[in-house]
């Protein structure tokens, strides 16, 4: 299917969204028997999987196609991450090298000292959260950036600037146990043509129709109905893959309302993350897939992958407050903020070395609203109320109902899977029988 094609009247199953989560749980239905289709309100496969295509001239090399992934970029726990090995059979090249966090570019800002000595207050850090978590405690991440009775370190403002990294708000809006409950094995890797490539190329042969927004899930009678600008669908049951801001907000309405599954949509909020990919001039100055941060000293700062692949580009990065008040104030922003903090760090002449690419915009996206989701203090039991399913017919699935792995492009495939599954049960139909593409 695709943008024209023409809404299906019945189907068994219908599944509200293309992005990881959604080709996942359609993979996997595939052979079982049942009509099934995916509604995506975008024009592309991928939901925050997203990779843009770019010509990249390189002094003395040519030119070249790259692929700039402007959401998820990074095969997180590669190791045990399912999509690692999926791509690999898809034909993708999973590129290996470490990443630029753990090669920080030691002549520009941090000393190896300095380095060092940020490295441990972190990991003292995770150690308190952890003994937190393991108390119960489900109050801020922030409380816990120094002992008790303790005042905190010189290294808390950066800390806070990680958290904008790794949850894309600050530790002050971050439970301490959905932090403590997150998985990660300290392996990954990335997909050399683009993460938004792989997930599209995933679900290229499936029944999507692109271009296609719901507005409405009508429960009230025996079959669900979907209302779309396009007409009506009758189903069976629903697969809902779309982002927590959605469902919170209530941009797709569910009648009767749940309002277990809002409050929880409103426990587990999206974050935001930006990125802007840019172009440098004598790249040579810097060694390829490392990383500086603009200060250590705030929260409001970006980190910066230098020469990602090797490439004579920066991939900057902003988290949390900071990303949103710059994408309040517009695209340009980004580049202008990116381009002053390198300028500091290594002259003021450094802004002509640099041209902007492309930039994210995520929390202004109308199917997104944000980049990935992150539990409030006093809210670690969202993610396990969202998988919940509504009246065994409706079965939310996404990076927010990853109990390990969520925020990550892999944590929503494997849960697209798991509602997939518990859709075919419901049904009374035996996953082990199906020929779907993957065993959940």
């Amino acid at each position: 299917m695709s943008r024209s094609s023409p809404l299906p009247a019945e189907l068994d199953i219908l599944i509200i969204g293309a992005g990881s989560a959604g080709v996942s749980a359609a993979r996997r239905l595939t052979g079982a028997g049942l009509s099934f289709a995916l509604l995506e309100a975008r024009q592309r496969i991928g939901g925050r999987a997203h990779t843009l295509e770019h010509r990249l001239v390189a002094h003395r090399q040519g030119s070249q196609e790259v692929g700039l992934d402007m959401g998820c970029g990074w095969l997180h726990s590669a190791d045990e991450n399912v999509l690692t090995d999926v791509g690999r059979e898809a034909g993708f090249t999973i590129d290996e090298t470490p990443p630029p966090w753990n090669r920080p570019a030691l002549d520009i800002g941090l000393t190896a000292s300095e380095a060092k000595d940020f490295q441990a207050a972190f990991a003292a850090f995770d150690e308190r959260i952890e003994e937190a978590a393991a108390l119960g405690d489900d109050g801020p991440a922030s409380a816990r950036f120094a002992p008790a009775d303790e005042p905190e370190s010189r290294w808390t403002p950066h800390i806070d600037a990680i958290s904008g990294a790794l949850n894309g708000a600050r530790f002050a809006d971050v439970s301490t146990r959905d932090y403590d409950a997150y998985r990660d094995t300290g392996v990954n890797y990335r997909v050399k043509e683009g993460y938004g490539r792989l997930i599209a190329a995933l679900g290229r042969d499936l029944p999507v129709i692109l271009d296609c927004p719901v507005t409405r899930i009508d429960r009230t009678g025996p079959r669900l109905i979907v209302q779309t600008p396009r007409g009506a669908i009758s189903c069976r049951a629903v697969i809902l893959t779309v982002p927590t801001s959605l469902i919170g907000q209530e941009a797709i309405r569910i009648d009767p309302p749940v309002p277990a599954l809002i409050e929880a949509a409103q426990g587990a909020p999206l974050g935001l993350a930006s990125k802007v990919h840019m172009t440098v001039e004598k790249p040579e100055d810097f060694a390829a897939d490392s990383q500086v941060w603009g200060r250590t000293d705030t929260a409001q700062t970006a980190g910066y992958h230098l020469r990602p692949f090797g490439r004579p580009m920066i991939e900057a990065y902003f988290g949390g407050d900071l990303a949103w008040g710059l994408e309040a104030e517009g695209e340009a922003a980004f580049f202008d903020f990116a381009a002053s903090e390198l300028s500091n760090l290594l002259g003021s002449s450094f802004r002509r070395r640099l041209a902007q690419v492309a930039t994210s915009i995520w929390g202004a996206e109308p199917w997104s609203r944000g980049a990935y989701s992150h539990c409030l203090p006093g809210h670690f039991g969202a993610r396990e109320v969202l998988r919940q399913p509504v009246e065994n017919r409706i079965f939310v699935a996404g990076e927010a109902t990853a109990p390990a792995f969520y925020g990550t492009c892999h944590g929503a495939w494997m849960e697209g899977e798991r509602a997939a599954v518990e859709a075919l049960v419901a049904m009374g139909i035996d996953p082990r029988e199906t020929g779907g593409y993957e065993e959940a």
